[in-house]
């Protein structure tokens, strides 16, 4: 090929690639023009143009001019998400501070301060030294522009959303480290926005970068069952349209087959596999708004004119209209019997409905439940920095924030409490006041007595019973799934007195035993009863390591066994269970009792502080009339 030829050749592309770039900059203007003054569309022209310029000399991995991926991120935040002109001009001018030499004054003379907060907000700053890593430091840089304004993060998710589409140029060890950021983060975050179509894409993409044969798998499973279902699907969604349409409602009804992120992770949950999985489809029934009259009156109807015609699943009603979820979703969900034989679940919302399950936390609720949530969120980021965590505390707490789901609780006067899916009465008690969970002792679930470390599901009453002198355990953690009631316990844990030792799994001594210290090579000590087996041998090998013990009673408690052997009589464990609870004002974690020839064996656990309160309760059981012999065991 000759120099003009190559020559001719590179014009030609240049060519192409100009009037793809000019086309796909004309959607995003025509996207913005209805909606957008004369002022602000120039401003969004000479944004284009500018970032044009900028990038002129950079291509993507692909190949392609850089400058289509700042349009491309534009005409999601334009079109898919609906934000406003200054978050479109952001977006278009994203990568400028960040890839080329123009800098963040230069965009703040030239757009205005709002642009330039936007712009700076996804830009990744560049340190000798970073505070956590890098992707944490960008990601609570982008959290942190929540306090202020939630558009940074819609921007930064229309950027993330254009580089999941085109992950396949990367390296796969680049796609798994966006995939995996994405899943984690990105997903959930979209999620609790409300931007129910964004966070499926991105749920989806990532899978299938970072699982591409069980993605492709999954695909492969619902386009054969969707498939084998197609007739007798689109016969039934046919009766409901007839139905509505005779009774004067104007509906669009269809199925939609769940996504394989959506089926994959039910699967994991449940343990199904994909033929055992239930309600891999939905059918939805989407109505039209009328002036009037109440969405509500309009689902209410519907659903008596197919329970009229179906039966229905008792149980199967989700009524997330009267009880949003806290990211805004609304819609009323039952299952119903379709006539071959099939339980059908059915999703009923308005246009309006679906509208803010597209746009989310940028739609027009006002005194929604996403703004509560968003400030929710502020308060708990602004938490976060106030206690300083290290980064894998920061993030994991943030994103412990987010939750795929939630549930709609209850207070015994009615209160709705949002929390976590799998959350316990832990987390009910701390979000309702610190104090009511510090003290929380046990609850009422429903009416029924219960553990406070018991899952709680959707719709339950739940009445916290506390206790002054109930306070939280280190177990706790394993039961709490909220931020806040995982910070609160964390940090009274804290606060108790720390053991700088631990005790032998041999001999478990308790403050007030004689003791003795051993502290290995590297610096571990351990704490023995003088007489422990374990400590004589230890002394006898490697004496040097001996060190002298404080060991003192705090608010730690100890487990004991208590073995009582006594004759048998009336009331006999009446009377050792009222010396140890009334006299002693102790708690029993258990008692087991049994009788041969009239000599009572009981054995019963409870925690004690020290050796001096286990002689007082071994001096008390003892005086009871026809106890014989006590023993003592102490636990680990």
């Amino acid at each position: 090929m000759t120099s003009e030829q190559k020559k001719a050749q590179e014009e030609q592309v240049r060519n192409k690639y100009d009037k793809i770039v000019e086309e796909r900059a004309q959607r995003v203007f025509d996207l913005m023009a209805a909606r957008t003054s004369r002022e602000d569309m120039a401003r969004l022209r000479d944004a284009f143009e500018f970032a044009r310029e900028a990038h002129i000399h950079q291509r993507r991995r692909s190949g392609e001019p850089y400058i289509l991926h700042p349009i491309a991120v534009a005409q999601i935040a334009a079109g898919e998400i609906n934000l406003d002109v200054n978050s479109v001009i952001a977006a278009f001018l994203h990568d400028v501070v960040e890839d080329t030499p123009h800098s963040i004054e230069e965009i703040q003379q030239r757009f205005g301060d709002d642009v330039a907060f936007l712009v700076r907000v996804v830009t990744k700053q560049k340190k000798e030294k970073y505070e956590m890593s890098k992707q944490l430091d960008n990601f609570k840089q982008m959290l942190n522009s929540v306090q202020y304004d939630v558009r940074a993060l819609l921007v930064k998710l229309s950027d993330r959303l254009h580089n999941m589409r085109t992950l396949s140029s990367m390296r796969t060890d680049k796609q798994m480290k966006i995939a995996g950021e994405t899943d984690y983060f990105y997903a959930p975050l979209a999620t609790r926005l409300g931007l129910y179509d964004v966070k499926t894409e991105l749920e989806n993409l990532s899978l299938k970068f970072r699982c591409p044969t069980e993605f492709e798998e999954l695909e492969n499973r619902i386009a054969r069952d969707e498939a084998a279902n197609k007739a007798r699907l689109q016969a039934f969604i046919e009766e409901i349209s007839t139905l509505l349409g005779a009774n004067g409602i104007k509906a669009r009804v269809f199925y939609e087959y769940r996504r394989p992120y959506s089926l994959w992770r039910k699967m994991h949950k449940y343990g199904d596999d994909f033929d055992h999985l239930k309600y891999r489809h939905f059918v939805d029934i989407v109505f039209k708004e009328e002036d009037g009259v109440t969405e509500k009156s309009t689902v209410l109807r519907i659903y008596s004119l197919l329970t009229d015609r179906f039966k229905e699943k008792p149980g199967g009603i989700s009524n997330y209209i009267d009880s949003p979820k806290e990211n805004g979703y609304q819609s009323f969900h039952l299952k119903l019997l379709a006539d071959y034989g099939r339980w059908e679940e059915v999703h009923i919302s308005s246009e309006r409905m679906v509208r803010n399950s597209q746009y989310g936390c940028i739609s027009d609720r006002s005194e929604g439940n996403i703004r509560r949530w968003i400030n929710k969120f502020r308060g708990v980021l602004k938490d976060i920095a106030q206690h300083g965590q290290d980064g894998t505390n920061f993030i994991e707490n943030v994103v412990a924030s987010f939750y795929n789901d939630d549930i709609m609780t209850f207070s015994p006067q009615g209160k709705p409490v949002i929390m976590p899916q799998k959350a316990t009465p832990i987390d009910f008690a701390y979000e309702i006041h610190s104090q009511l969970g510090r003290h929380a002792k046990y609850c009422r679930i429903n009416g029924r007595i219960a553990s406070i470390k018991q899952p709680l599901h959707r719709g339950d009453i739940v009445e916290i019973m506390t206790d002054p002198d109930a306070h939280p355990e280190e177990d706790w953690l394993d039961h709490a799934v909220s931020y806040k009631a995982r910070r609160a316990i964390t940090s009274y844990l804290a606060k108790r007195s720390k053991q700088e030792f631990e005790r032998c799994e041999h001999c478990h001594p308790v403050p007030g035993e004689e003791v003795i210290g051993f502290k290995s090579h590297n610096g571990h000590l351990t704490l023995h009863k003088r007489d422990c087996a374990v400590a004589i041998r230890l002394a006898s090998q490697d004496g040097d390591s001996i060190v002298a013990v404080d060991y003192r009673p705090d608010q730690t408690t100890y487990p004991v066994e208590l073995e009582i052997i006594c004759i048998d009589r009336r009331h006999m464990v009446i009377d050792v269970m009222d010396c140890i609870s009334n006299r002693l004002n102790l708690n029993v974690q258990s008692l087991n009792t049994s009788t041969v020839d009239s000599i009572v064996s009981m054995k019963i656990c409870l925690g004690i502080h020290s050796f001096d309160e286990l002689k007082a309760i071994v001096s008390a059981i003892t005086s009871i009339p026809d106890v014989e012999e006590v023993k003592t065991q102490t636990l680990g």
